[in-house]
This record gives C-alpha cells, sequence and structure tokens, in this order.
C-alpha cells in the first residue's frame, strides 16, 4: 500500500515495497502527471567478528529481511550470502545496496569448509554467531532478538562467535 504526501501542486508517492517511487503533479482535470521517479536510498552492513578460536576454513554469512526464513536463510531467494575463503582474526564483510528494513544476520565458522553446520546431537560443533549477538540457549534466537534496521548509509555489526564443542 502506498502513502500520499502532498507537497504543494505535487504528491510523493512513498512505496511500502522498496521500489522507485513517483512524483506526481495534478492536471486540469485532477489526473496525476508523473514528473519523476525517486528510488529510496540503499544502506550498507559492515561486520567485524570477534572470538575466531582458529584460522582453519571459512567464514560464511547470511543476511535476510524475512523472518520466515530466518535462520534458514539458504531457503530465501531474496537473501544476500558472502563469505570469506580465509578465516583470520581481522575478517570482515561488508554487503552494500541494500532496501531500508529491518535485516538479520547468521554467521558460521565453517572450521572444515563443507558449507554446512556440523552438529553432535543437535548441537554446533563450529562456531556461529548472530547480529546483536543475542544469548544462545537452545537453538537458533528469533528473528525478533536479531534483527537491526538498515536505512541511509552504513551500519556496523560487531558479531560473537560462539563455540559449544
Amino acid at each position: 500500500m502506498a502513502q500520499t504526501l502532498a507537497l504543494g501542486a505535487s504528491l510523493i508517492l512513498l512505496s511500502a515495497a522498496d521500489k522507485p517511487s513517483a512524483v506526481l503533479q495534478t492536471d486540469a482535470n485532477g489526473a496525476g502527471v508523473e514528473l519523476a521517479k525517486i528510488t529510496l536510498p540503499k544502506g550498507e552492513v559492515d561486520i567485524r567478528f570477534e572470538g575466531l578460536r582458529s584460522t582453519k576454513g571459512m567464514i560464511r554469512a547470511c543476511l535476510t529481511r524475512d523472518p520466515h526464513y530466518f535462520p534458514k536463510c539458504e531457503k530465501d531467494p531474496a537473501a544476500r550470502h558472502a563469505s570469506i575463503a580465509a578465516a583470520q582474526a581481522d575478517a570482515q564483510l561488508h554487503f552494500g545496496g541494500l532496501e531500508p528494513g529491518d535485516y538479520a544476520l547468521l554467521v558460521l565458522h565453517d572450521e572444515n569448509g563443507n558449507a554446512k553446520v556440523d552438529t553432535m546431537l543437535g548441537i554446533p560443533r563450529e562456531g556461529v554467531g548472530f547480529s546483536r549477538n543475542p544469548k544462545l540457549m537452545m537453538g537458533p534466537p528469533p528473528f525478533r532478538k536479531v534483527h537491526f534496521p538498515v536505512a541511509q548509509g552504513t551500519v556496523k555489526q560487531v558479531v560473537r562467535l560462539k563455540y559449544f564443542l
């Protein structure tokens, strides 16, 4: 549903779907004539990692806006994925060109490089972390505990990796 904001004789339609919005001018018949498209500014997320127990393997991250795909965001067609070939103490990741909204981040220290979370009796054998660093108990945290807003500019996240085994 679009919101409308009147500015003099022009109207700006603000789209809730993160699509370009239109600036309209009303003609003599009361019809809207499009003057320009406005694209909402994009955001960025810079991620730094703390608590790596080794430099083996890779760091993999998944960024999603959809709570239904969290934490299994590999099934989210709109999710953004990134990885760092070598885990290291000063490792960082960057996601750019993000539409404004709430995002959640899942991080895996994939020490053996097999692109999955290895578990023993359901407990991760490799490091895991989430945006906002929630306290981890039984299972992954819900989206509401890890989401953070992204708007214009750069949001910085520090993710502390947790190792259970």
